[in-house]
């Protein structure tokens, strides 16, 4: 949608711009306090859409901003065997000192007052109201704790909520124009803001983009009562594919007709209306996701309640570290871990086997294998020297995959994929959990393993990353067809993009997992003129059609090389 609103874009820049200029030059700290200005503008936006909706069907609701709101601070606890929060009682006290007119906390509200005044309503009330939105004991409230509103000019915030009123109405009628849903609309605006971290990379994090999330959603196929994880989940990025996809289809199974294909070729919505309330509960509780930067924890957070989800399940924690215990709770796992090349191995959770190694991109991938139940499908981005690599831990990592799991897919993506963040060339694995880490193997579950070579994304694979007008899907519809139409018997041509390869000949090849390694190189056969013709072409470009007598008078120089070349081969 953005591709195609150069309006957007261009205020969506104005924005950025104005923080630079404000004095916020870090762009996650920018991003940040955007998105608690976003969040504040459509938590009114969607309070007032649920008033209205609400009076005409006849339906009771109480609005976030009815009534008065107490500051943490002015509240205090029941002693004895109470553990509820008593408010004060404001009524008999008095009110301008303890209780905040939750009226006042709307963005209609402050972006009517001066300059000075909404800096300094927005600072000591508005935000303070904001991270204590969901209640004291929510996980949002919880990782809101430490978070700081730092705008530090009048003259910034009043420009800055200008332009988020102006980007507000520009997608309000790009949703009346285009049918698009408002919701999906302002989560394109806010990928857009999250893809504009330029400090994405340090550590080995960086943003994965949403079409190679949405093509990974589309091999796995989530379903509704799946478990589903990102262990290093950043800004909720595969949470919120995972979520996507699901109400997408439920929605068309309920009948929707209006959903589009997007500028990728996916059809997708983050609108839950055709769900139930219990449909909704469900989903909202499968969905976990834990990272060890707070700030990314914040920014996941907001980015799945922008989406719809009130109360996400994103945490700080380091899921390598020994204080991580889960195992064999979830039906998908789906990440893109940092490749970070090593860790404390002081805090290395004692239950990841691959001895010797602190690499994240091998220890990850082994701990997604132990977070599946049986039967569970995981699918992750790994840097290509997992394919290959002869390390001890490489090759004990890739034939466990082969042998205690259903290694379904290994897709090689082009290296300028994750441009302008990194050139790391990756690969996607697939696979299925059969046989726990204490299990003894039976059979090895890898059959067949189907490799496909992606070429193209849809997009340049140059730092400006633009999108292929010629082909604007590149390999992804195809890949997610053909995978899920693979079969052994047919897909046996070892010079084609795709191809399956037996586990007897992984095995042979000591587990190596490169397509490289099995495909048949084809050689072009190629004519070439003989020398003899090559070299009158050459002396014909130097002195132009002369007889055999006049290229005898010539004295030196290249031609009479070239005459002398030509001389020693007839």
């Amino acid at each position: 949608m953005l591709q195609n609103n150069p309006e957007l874009r261009g205020k969506i820049g104005q924005l950025w711009n104005k923080f630079w200029s404000g004095g916020i030059s870090n762009p996650l700290t920018a991003i940040e306090q955007i998105t608690y200005l976003l969040f504040m503008k459509r938590l009114d936006e969607l309070d007032l859409k649920r008033q209205s909706d609400a009076e005409f069907t006849g339906e009771k609701y109480t609005s976030k901003f009815e009534g008065v709101w107490v500051p943490p601070e002015y509240r205090t606890k029941l002693t004895g065997n109470e553990t509820k929060l008593e408010l004060i009682d404001i009524r008999a006290q008095d009110a301008s000192k303890y209780g905040v007119e939750k009226r006042t906390l709307r963005w209609g509200e402050f972006e009517r007052m001066q300059a000075e005044e909404m800096l300094q309503h927005v600072q000591s009330k508005v935000f303070p109201f904001l991270k204590d939105l969901n209640g004291a004991e929510s996980n949002f409230t919880h990782h809101m704790k430490n978070a700081v509103f730092i705008i530090p000019k009048p003259a910034l915030l009043v420009e800055a909520v200008k332009t988020i009123d102006e980007i507000f109405e520009i997608m309000e009628k790009d949703s009346q124009d285009h049918g698009q849903a408002f919701q999906d609309i302002q989560g394109d605006v806010y990928e857009m803001l999250l893809s504009e971290i330029a400090t994405a990379g340090k550590n080995g994090q960086f943003r994965t983009p949403r079409h190679i999330i949405k093509l990974m959603a589309d091999l796995v196929r989530p379903q509704l009562g799946h478990r589903i994880a990102d262990p290093a989940c950043g800004s909720g990025g595969f949470l919120l594919g995972a979520y996507q996809y699901i109400v997408t289809q439920l929605a068309i199974k309920a009948g929707s007709t209006n959903l589009m294909a997007d500028e990728d070729g996916f059809v997708r919505t983050s609108v839950a209306a055709a769900l139930t309330d219990k449909a909704q509960a469900i989903l909202a509780s499968s969905l976990w996701g834990y990272d060890i930067d707070a700030t990314m924890v914040r920014l996941g957070l907001m980015n799945l309640m922008m989406h719809g989800i009130d109360e996400p399940h994103i945490d700080y924690k380091d899921t390598l570290s020994k204080s991580y215990l889960e195992e064999a709770e979830y039906d998908v796992v789906m990440a893109n871990p940092p490749f970070t090349g090593s860790i404390d191995k002081g805090d290395l959770n004692e239950n990841l086997s691959l001895s010797g190694t602190t690499k994240t991109e091998l220890l990850f991938v082994e701990n997604i294998y132990r977070l599946l139940k049986k039967g569970g499908t995981g699918c992750v981005i790994v840097p290509q020297g997992v394919l290959f690599g002869s390390g001890g831990a490489f090759k004990i990592l890739r034939q466990r995959l082969v042998e205690r799991c259903d290694l379904k897919a290994v897709i090689t993506l082009p290296s300028g994929v994750f441009k302008p963040y990194a050139g790391v060339s990756t690969a996607i694995l697939l696979f299925t959990k059969v046989w726990g880490p204490k299990d003894k193997v039976a059979q090895p579950a890898t059959e067949q393993v189907w490799f496909y070579e992606m070429a193209a994304d849809g997009y340049s694979l140059d730092d400006k990353r633009k999108k292929d007008q010629a082909n604007p899907f590149g390999d992804l519809q195809d890949i997610i067809t053909k995978y899920h139409d693979r079969n052994a018997a047919t897909d046996t041509d070892r010079q084609a993009q795709h191809f399956m390869v037996p586990r007897a000949e992984l095995e042979a090849e000591g587990y190596d997992l490169s397509p490289s390694r099995y495909k048949t190189d084809v050689f072009e056969e190629v004519s070439y003129d003989a020398p003899s013709v090559i070299l009158d072409r050459l002396i014909l470009a130097e002195v132009g059609d002369l007889g055999e007598a006049d290229l005898a008078k010539v004295p030196g120089g290249i031609v009479r090389e070239l005459l002398h070349l030509k001389g020693l081969v007839g």
